[in-house]
């Protein structure tokens, strides 16, 4: 495509993670900008006094927060806004190859109005039926802290090239859940993106690396087309080095002088990692806008 890629992140009353999704997508050399949803559903933003049109933008994305309290379920009332009032034009969206993706709030969102993983939109016209759900972890209680992540072999092109990865989760709701045939389903079209991992890499149900419980560790799905990402994990909150919890011990471990070959070295690099040049979340914005200057 030529001239710039153009991202809407979407908010409402309660999201709260909006700045830094957009700002990922500018490192990038994205051009997004926020984008409220009484706007969308007007066609209008009184405030600017410009037309709202999701026609404008090759990607969309519903950013992470407690959109309208989460007082039914979390992103509940956020996916009837979704289902109920754009499902026009974001399936029209969809079909002209765009993409999605909702990060924690929005991937709840996103599943409960049936946008992920839409399975059966072949069978049944739309395809906008709940199948899976994110609800209540598993300890009873609100998670904050950074997880690994492991990426299976998968159609995602959010994610192409990315087999580990460390993202901090903050989140009271973020148990997935599904029949297990469903996940089974998942499975076999390669649609889950990233499972929960232990320090080894290794997919885990055990906490707290699994932080929530989620039904065989899955952490973020697709759909079949591959174009829609959601996921409970903020790769928004990771795309500077200094994010990371063990940034300062990174920060030493990759100093000249530090000798490489001492046992004990060699340990805590196995526990920090390498000092990355950049917050690794940001691939996942990367990979998206590059996908769209050259399908789009």
């Amino acid at each position: 495509m030529n001239g710039r890629v153009n991202i809407a992140v979407l908010v409402t009353d309660g999201t709260n993670c909006h700045t830094e999704t957009r700002n990922a997508f500018n490192v990038v050399g994205g051009n997004a900008e926020i984008v409220h949803l009484n706007g969308l559903l007007r066609g209008y933003d009184p405030v600017s006094q410009k037309k709202v049109s999701l026609e404008r933008y090759h990607i969309l994305a519903v950013p992470g927060g407690f959109s309208y309290g989460d007082y039914i379920s979390a992103g509940a009332v956020f996916a009837r806004y979704l289902k109920n009032e754009l499902a026009p034009q974001l399936l029209r969206f969809i079909d002209q190859g765009k993409l999605m993706i909702g990060i924690c709030n929005g991937f709840q969102a996103l599943v409960k109005s049936g946008f992920l993983p839409m399975l059966d939109r072949a069978n049944d016209g739309s395809g906008l039926t709940q199948s899976v759900t994110l609800t209540y972890n598993a300890g009873g209680r609100f998670e904050d802290r950074w997880v690994k992540l492991r990426s299976p072999r998968n159609n995602c092109v959010w994610t192409r090239g990315i087999r580990e990865m460390d993202l901090p989760v903050a989140h009271g709701e973020g148990r997935f859940m599904a029949p297990e045939s469903t996940i089974d389903g998942l499975w076999s079209r390669d649609l889950v993106v990233f499972q929960y991992a232990d320090r080894q890499g290794n997919p885990t149900n055990e906490y707290p690396a699994n932080p929530n419980g989620s039904l065989q560790a899955v952490a973020a799905i697709c759909d079949p087309t591959g174009r829609i990402l959601g996921l409970m994990p903020h790769p928004e909150r990771y795309h500077m080095p200094g994010n990371h919890p063990l940034h300062s011990l990174q920060e030493i471990l990759a100093r000249p002088y530090v000798d490489r070959s001492d046992p004990a070295v060699q340990e805590r690099l196995r526990i920090a990692g390498p000092l990355p040049e950049e917050g690794a979340g940001l691939q996942i914005f990367r990979n998206a806008v590059e996908y769209c200057r050259e399908n789009l």
